[in-house]
């Protein structure tokens, strides 16, 4: 009997050849001035189309949101025709790609912003290394964001999802998830605001739903996407408190309104099983609340896949590290071969070594 991850996924708003999708990794091989995706972006991308779906490594929507060097971006002409060449690449296969829009918010040093503390929600600092051009440096505290400034990263994300669209993607994925601008709202030790974006469950999600509003005006919503991870704890700073699961489930909740093309789901990075504020089973949780498409990661395996699809608390289920070392991580998974080994080393280094020069079965 054929595996249920081979099977195409179609729902409403997807068509999809398999059930295999490749997370989004941040890879660092951007290294040029424009800070753009290149033909070796590209070709990356191709090598790894037999997924059902793509989703990019997170792309800046502005220079505001930059947390890291070498990192392609989607807020100039110029880096829109060098997304063109990765998703025409994929297209070439039959593949699909999503581009991940990012912020890092907290996340970020100075030295990336020509000397300006990062913008975040609160001045709290979420005591990171930073990698910048100076190599790794500890995280300062951010300048709180106004209300002028929050309005305009709304505009940031609607226009960095129509240079998106401009450039080929199929879709686009918001970052919520990982400690990073959206989360930092959403969390009480990260969101210190008394104004409209602070203190209630509601204020603290508000910027999401700014967001999806923002980018309907342009694009139909089935064609966008959120990423989320519920249970971060002691990770960039955030930490699950008593208003956790009710913010998630909050949201979780309203996106019913919003029939997006999934929502991707992150389960717990760390042990939280004795942790009464946090869920435990991220999955298995929203599949009793979200309506439409979900997507699953974290650490799965082709056995632990497709138990989590069989027992029908997920759609489809994203991979990450084996995505690197493994271009044909679908073959492989069809026939049961073993799979290549990462070189960690290289996750984050310029060039082609430990990119695009895995082997795959046929070669």
């Amino acid at each position: 009997m054929e595996n249920i991850l081979f099977d195409a996924y179609k729902s409403k708003n997807l068509d999809f050849k398999n059930r295999i999708v490749m997370a989004p990794m941040t890879r660092s091989r951007s290294d040029n001035r424009e800070n753009k995706a290149t033909e070796l972006t590209a070709k990356y991308y191709q090598q790894r189309a037999t997924a059902g779906l793509i989703i990019t490594e997170g792309t800046f929507i502005s220079p505001e949101a930059v947390g890291v060097i070498n990192v392609p971006a989607i807020y100039s002409p110029e880096q829109i025709e060098g997304w063109k060449l990765t998703t025409e690449a994929v297209h070439k296969e039959g593949g699909k790609i999503f581009a991940q829009l990012w912020h890092t918010g907290a996340y970020s040093h100075p030295n990336l912003h020509n000397g300006k503390k990062p913008m975040a929600p609160s001045n709290v600092n979420p005591q990171q290394q930073v990698f910048t051009a100076q190599g790794f440096q500890t995280s300062e505290e951010p300048q709180p964001m106004t209300t002028e400034d929050i309005k305009q990263t709304v505009n940031d994300f609607k226009q960095a999802a129509l240079n998106a669209f401009e450039a080929g993607f199929d879709g686009v994925e918001l970052h919520g998830a990982n400690g990073y601008l959206l989360q930092q709202f959403f969390s009480k030790n990260s969101n210190l605001r008394n104004d409209e974006y602070g203190g209630s469950v509601e204020n603290r999600a508000r910027i999401l739903f700014e967001i999806l509003d923002a980018i309907k005006e342009i694009a139909d919503l089935q064609k966008v996407a959120l990423r989320l991870n519920p249970s971060l704890n002691g990770i960039m700073g955030i930490l699950v408190d008593d208003e956790t699961i009710e913010l998630y489930n909050y949201i979780v909740t309203r996106l019913n309104e919003y029939d997006l093309a999934y929502l991707h789901l992150i389960e717990p990075f760390t042990d939280v099983s004795d942790n009464s504020y946090a869920i435990q089973e991220v999955a298995k949780h929203f599949r009793k609340i979200y309506n439409g498409t979900i997507i699953i990661n974290r650490g799965f395996n082709k056995k632990t896949a497709t138990k989590v699809l069989q027992d029908g608390y997920a759609d489809l289920v994203s991979f990450g590290t084996p995505f690197i070392a493994n271009p044909d991580l679908v073959e492989r998974f069809k026939s049961d071969a073993p799979l290549n080994q990462p070189d960690q080393a290289t996750f984050y280094t310029p060039g082609e070594k430990g990119y695009t020069d895995y082997p795959t079965l046929n070669n």
